[in-house]
């Protein structure tokens, strides 16, 4: 975990080059962290569209976020980033070096509270057929077709990709399904945590679970925002 005292900001769900349009806004933002006290950033997933952890696959936009990044962080900040259901094999591919950590979630204290950060989408099992294809769209093989492609195919399968997301994880998405969300942060909040922190459904809502809290992250695409966690919650 970090210290308690360091400044954690929060981008949620950009989706730049899709609903959150150019990359100029987040650039301008990020470039704006750089110039202020190093801090922690954790990007809670979903930063493109659809991100693919290859340079084949790689957008103008995804370059200059990335830019961005890697100037952040040779200003001393720490980053991290959590993979959302859009974001593909980023741990394993040229990206990961932007980045502390590339993982599924992120732990961290701020002020006397402990945190758990993870994205969202793969919390309800019951949702067999999302499951499956999540399962599938990041396996092994997956991986190795997507390296493989030449560069015009593989623009192509972004563009095929991202109309089959839009159908994927509906019913999950369209309600927030809290009983499904509580039930899975009483076992996480008992791992000794104050706060399950997720994005993946674009609104905010928080609630109490026993002695902790559940919180979800507005989209940074909605607010156009970078969130703050301070010692006061």
């Amino acid at each position: 975990m970090e210290p308690p005292n360091l400044p954690v900001a929060i981008v949620a769900d950009a989706h730049i080059g899709g609903p959150g349009g150019p990359a100029g806004p987040l650039v301008e933002q990020l470039e704006g962290l750089a110039r202020g006290e190093p801090g922690h950033l954790i990007l809670m997933g979903d930063l493109f569209h659809v991100w693919v952890g290859q340079r084949t696959y790689e957008t103008v936009e995804i370059r200059q976020v990335v830019t961005a990044l890697s100037d952040l962080r040779r200003a001393g900040w720490r980053i991290d980033y959590i993979e959302g259901n859009r974001d593909f094999f980023i741990a394993e591919g040229p990206y990961a070096e932007v980045f502390d950590t590339v993982a599924d979630e992120v732990s961290f204290q701020v002020g006397d509270r402990s945190y758990l950060a993870i994205h969202g989408d793969g919390l309800n099992e019951e949702d067999r057929l999302y499951q499956f294809w999540r399962w599938l769209s990041k396996s092994a093989p997956s991986r190795f077709f997507m390296l493989h492609l030449p560069g015009g195919l593989a623009q192509r399968l972004v563009r095929v990709t991202e109309g089959q997301l839009s159908k994927t994880n509906f019913k999950h998405k369209s309600r927030i399904p809290r009983e499904v969300i509580s039930r899975h942060a009483v076992r996480r909040l008992a791992q000794g945590h104050d706060v399950l922190l997720l994005g993946h459904f674009h609104e905010a809502q928080s609630w109490q679970v026993g002695d902790g809290e559940v919180r979800l992250l507005d989209a940074w695409f909605n607010t156009k925002r970078v969130e703050w966690l301070s010692a006061e919650g």
